[in-house]
C-alpha cells in the first residue's frame, strides 16, 4: 500500500502545473487528431514509438503487457489500438514463442516506413521550435527540462509496504546483493540480507519503489533493539540513480521507525560507499563508534528521530 503522509499541495502549484501542461500539448499539436500533419492521432502515433522502442531492445517486437505498463493504458484500449494498427498493416501481433499467454506486437515494413516519417516531422518541429532562441537559450532551455523529467519522474514513482516475503522484496535484494558484490573487494555473501521476518510486521517494515510496475529500489527496517531500529540494505536500481530515490526511501523508513516507537535508527555503510555516507550525513545522520561487529561495516551512523513516541 502507497504510503500517505503528504501535506496537500498548494493550489498554485497545481494550476502551474496544468498551465504548462495545456501549452506544451497545444504547442506540440498534441490535441489534433492528424498528430505531426499524417493521418493518425497522438495515441496510435506514441504507440507505434513505444513499439519501434521495444522492437530496437528485443530485436522482436515487444509484449501487450510491457506496452500497457508503460504507457499506463486500460487493457482494452490498448488491445483495439493494436488490432486498428494491425488492421492497417503497420503491425503484426503473434503469440510470444515463450509464454502463448502473452501477445506481441512488432512493427512491419510499412510501420517502420512511417515510423521514420514521424521521426523526421517530430525532429524537424523541435528544431524549429529551438531555432528561434539563442545557443544560451536553448541551452537553458535543456536543463530545465532535463530537471522537470527528472522530478517528474520521481514524482511518478510509487513506494509501497510489502511483505519482507513478497517476490519484489526478495529480488529487490538479489539485486543489491549482485550490485554491492561487484563493489566490495571481498565481494559480498548473501547470508548477511535481512530475513523476512526480521522486516515484516511488528519487528521492522520493507518498503519497495515501483516505476511503471517494475521494483526499482529498497529499504528495509529491523529492531536492534528496545526502542531502536537498524536501517539496511537502501538499493536503487542503477537506472533509477540520481533521481532522489533513495532518500525517498530512506524518508518511508524513517516514518515507519517512529510509527514503531523507535526514537532512534542507526545503519552502517561500506568504505566504499562514499555516495551513501555522503547522503547519510545530508539527511542528519551522525558518525559513531561500531555498536555491532559486522563484516561489511567501516562506518556507523545514528539519527534521533523527531516525533518518535
Amino acid at each position: 500500500m502507497e504510503q500517505e503522509h503528504s501535506e496537500p499541495v498548494p493550489a498554485e502549484q497545481v494550476a502551474a502545473l496544468r498551465r504548462f501542461n495545456r501549452y506544451f500539448t497545444r504547442r506540440i499539436g498534441a490535441l489534433d487528431d492528424h498528430y505531426l500533419g499524417q493521418d493518425r492521432p497522438l495515441g496510435e502515433a506514441r504507440l507505434l514509438f513505444e513499439i519501434e522502442s521495444g522492437d530496437a531492445e528485443s530485436g522482436d517486437g515487444v509484449s501487450l503487457r510491457e506496452l500497457r505498463s508503460r504507457l499506463g493504458l486500460d487493457a482494452g484500449y490498448l488491445s483495439r489500438m493494436a488490432k486498428t494498427l494491425e488492421a492497417q498493416g503497420v503491425v503484426r501481433v503473434s503469440v510470444d514463442p515463450d509464454d502463448n499467454r502473452l501477445r506481441r506486437v512488432a512493427l512491419t515494413a510499412a510501420g517502420r516506413v512511417e515510423i521514420k516519417e514521424q521521426n523526421r516531422r517530430a525532429n524537424a518541429l523541435a528544431a524549429g521550435l529551438l531555432d528561434t532562441l539563442s545557443e544560451p537559450q536553448r541551452t537553458e532551455l535543456t536543463r530545465a527540462m532535463a530537471t522537470a523529467q527528472r522530478l517528474l519522474r520521481l514524482a511518478a514513482i510509487t513506494v509501497a509496504l510489502v511483505d519482507g516475503a513478497a517476490q519484489d522484496a526478495r529480488a529487490c535484494l538479489d539485486a543489491y546483493a549482485a550490485d554491492i558484490g561487484a563493489r566490495f573487494p571481498e565481494g559480498f555473501d548473501k547470508s548477511d540480507l535481512v530475513r523476512p521476518r526480521e522486516v515484516t510486521g511488528d519487528a521492522g517494515a520493507f518498503f519497495v519503489a515501483y516505476e511503471e510496475g517494475r521494483p526499482m529500489a529498497c529499504g528495509a527496517l529491523r529492531t536492534l533493539e528496545p526502542g531502536v531500529g537498524e536501517i539496511r540494505h537502501v538499493w536503487v536500481h542503477p537506472d533509477a540513480r540520481r533521481l532522489g530515490l533513495a532518500r525517498r526511501i530512506l524518508a518511508e523508513l524513517e516514518r515507519a521507525a517512529v510509527a514503531h516507537g523507535f526514537d532512534v535508527v542507526r545503519l552502517d555503510t561500506h568504505a566504499v560507499l562514499t555516495e551513501a555516507q555522503a547522503m547519510y550525513r545530508a539527511c542528519g545522520y551522525t558518525e559513531i563508534p561500531a555498536y555491532v561487529d559486522h563484516v561489511y561495516a567501516d562506518h556507523w551512523f545514528e539519527k534521533r528521530l523527531a516525533g518518535a513516541r
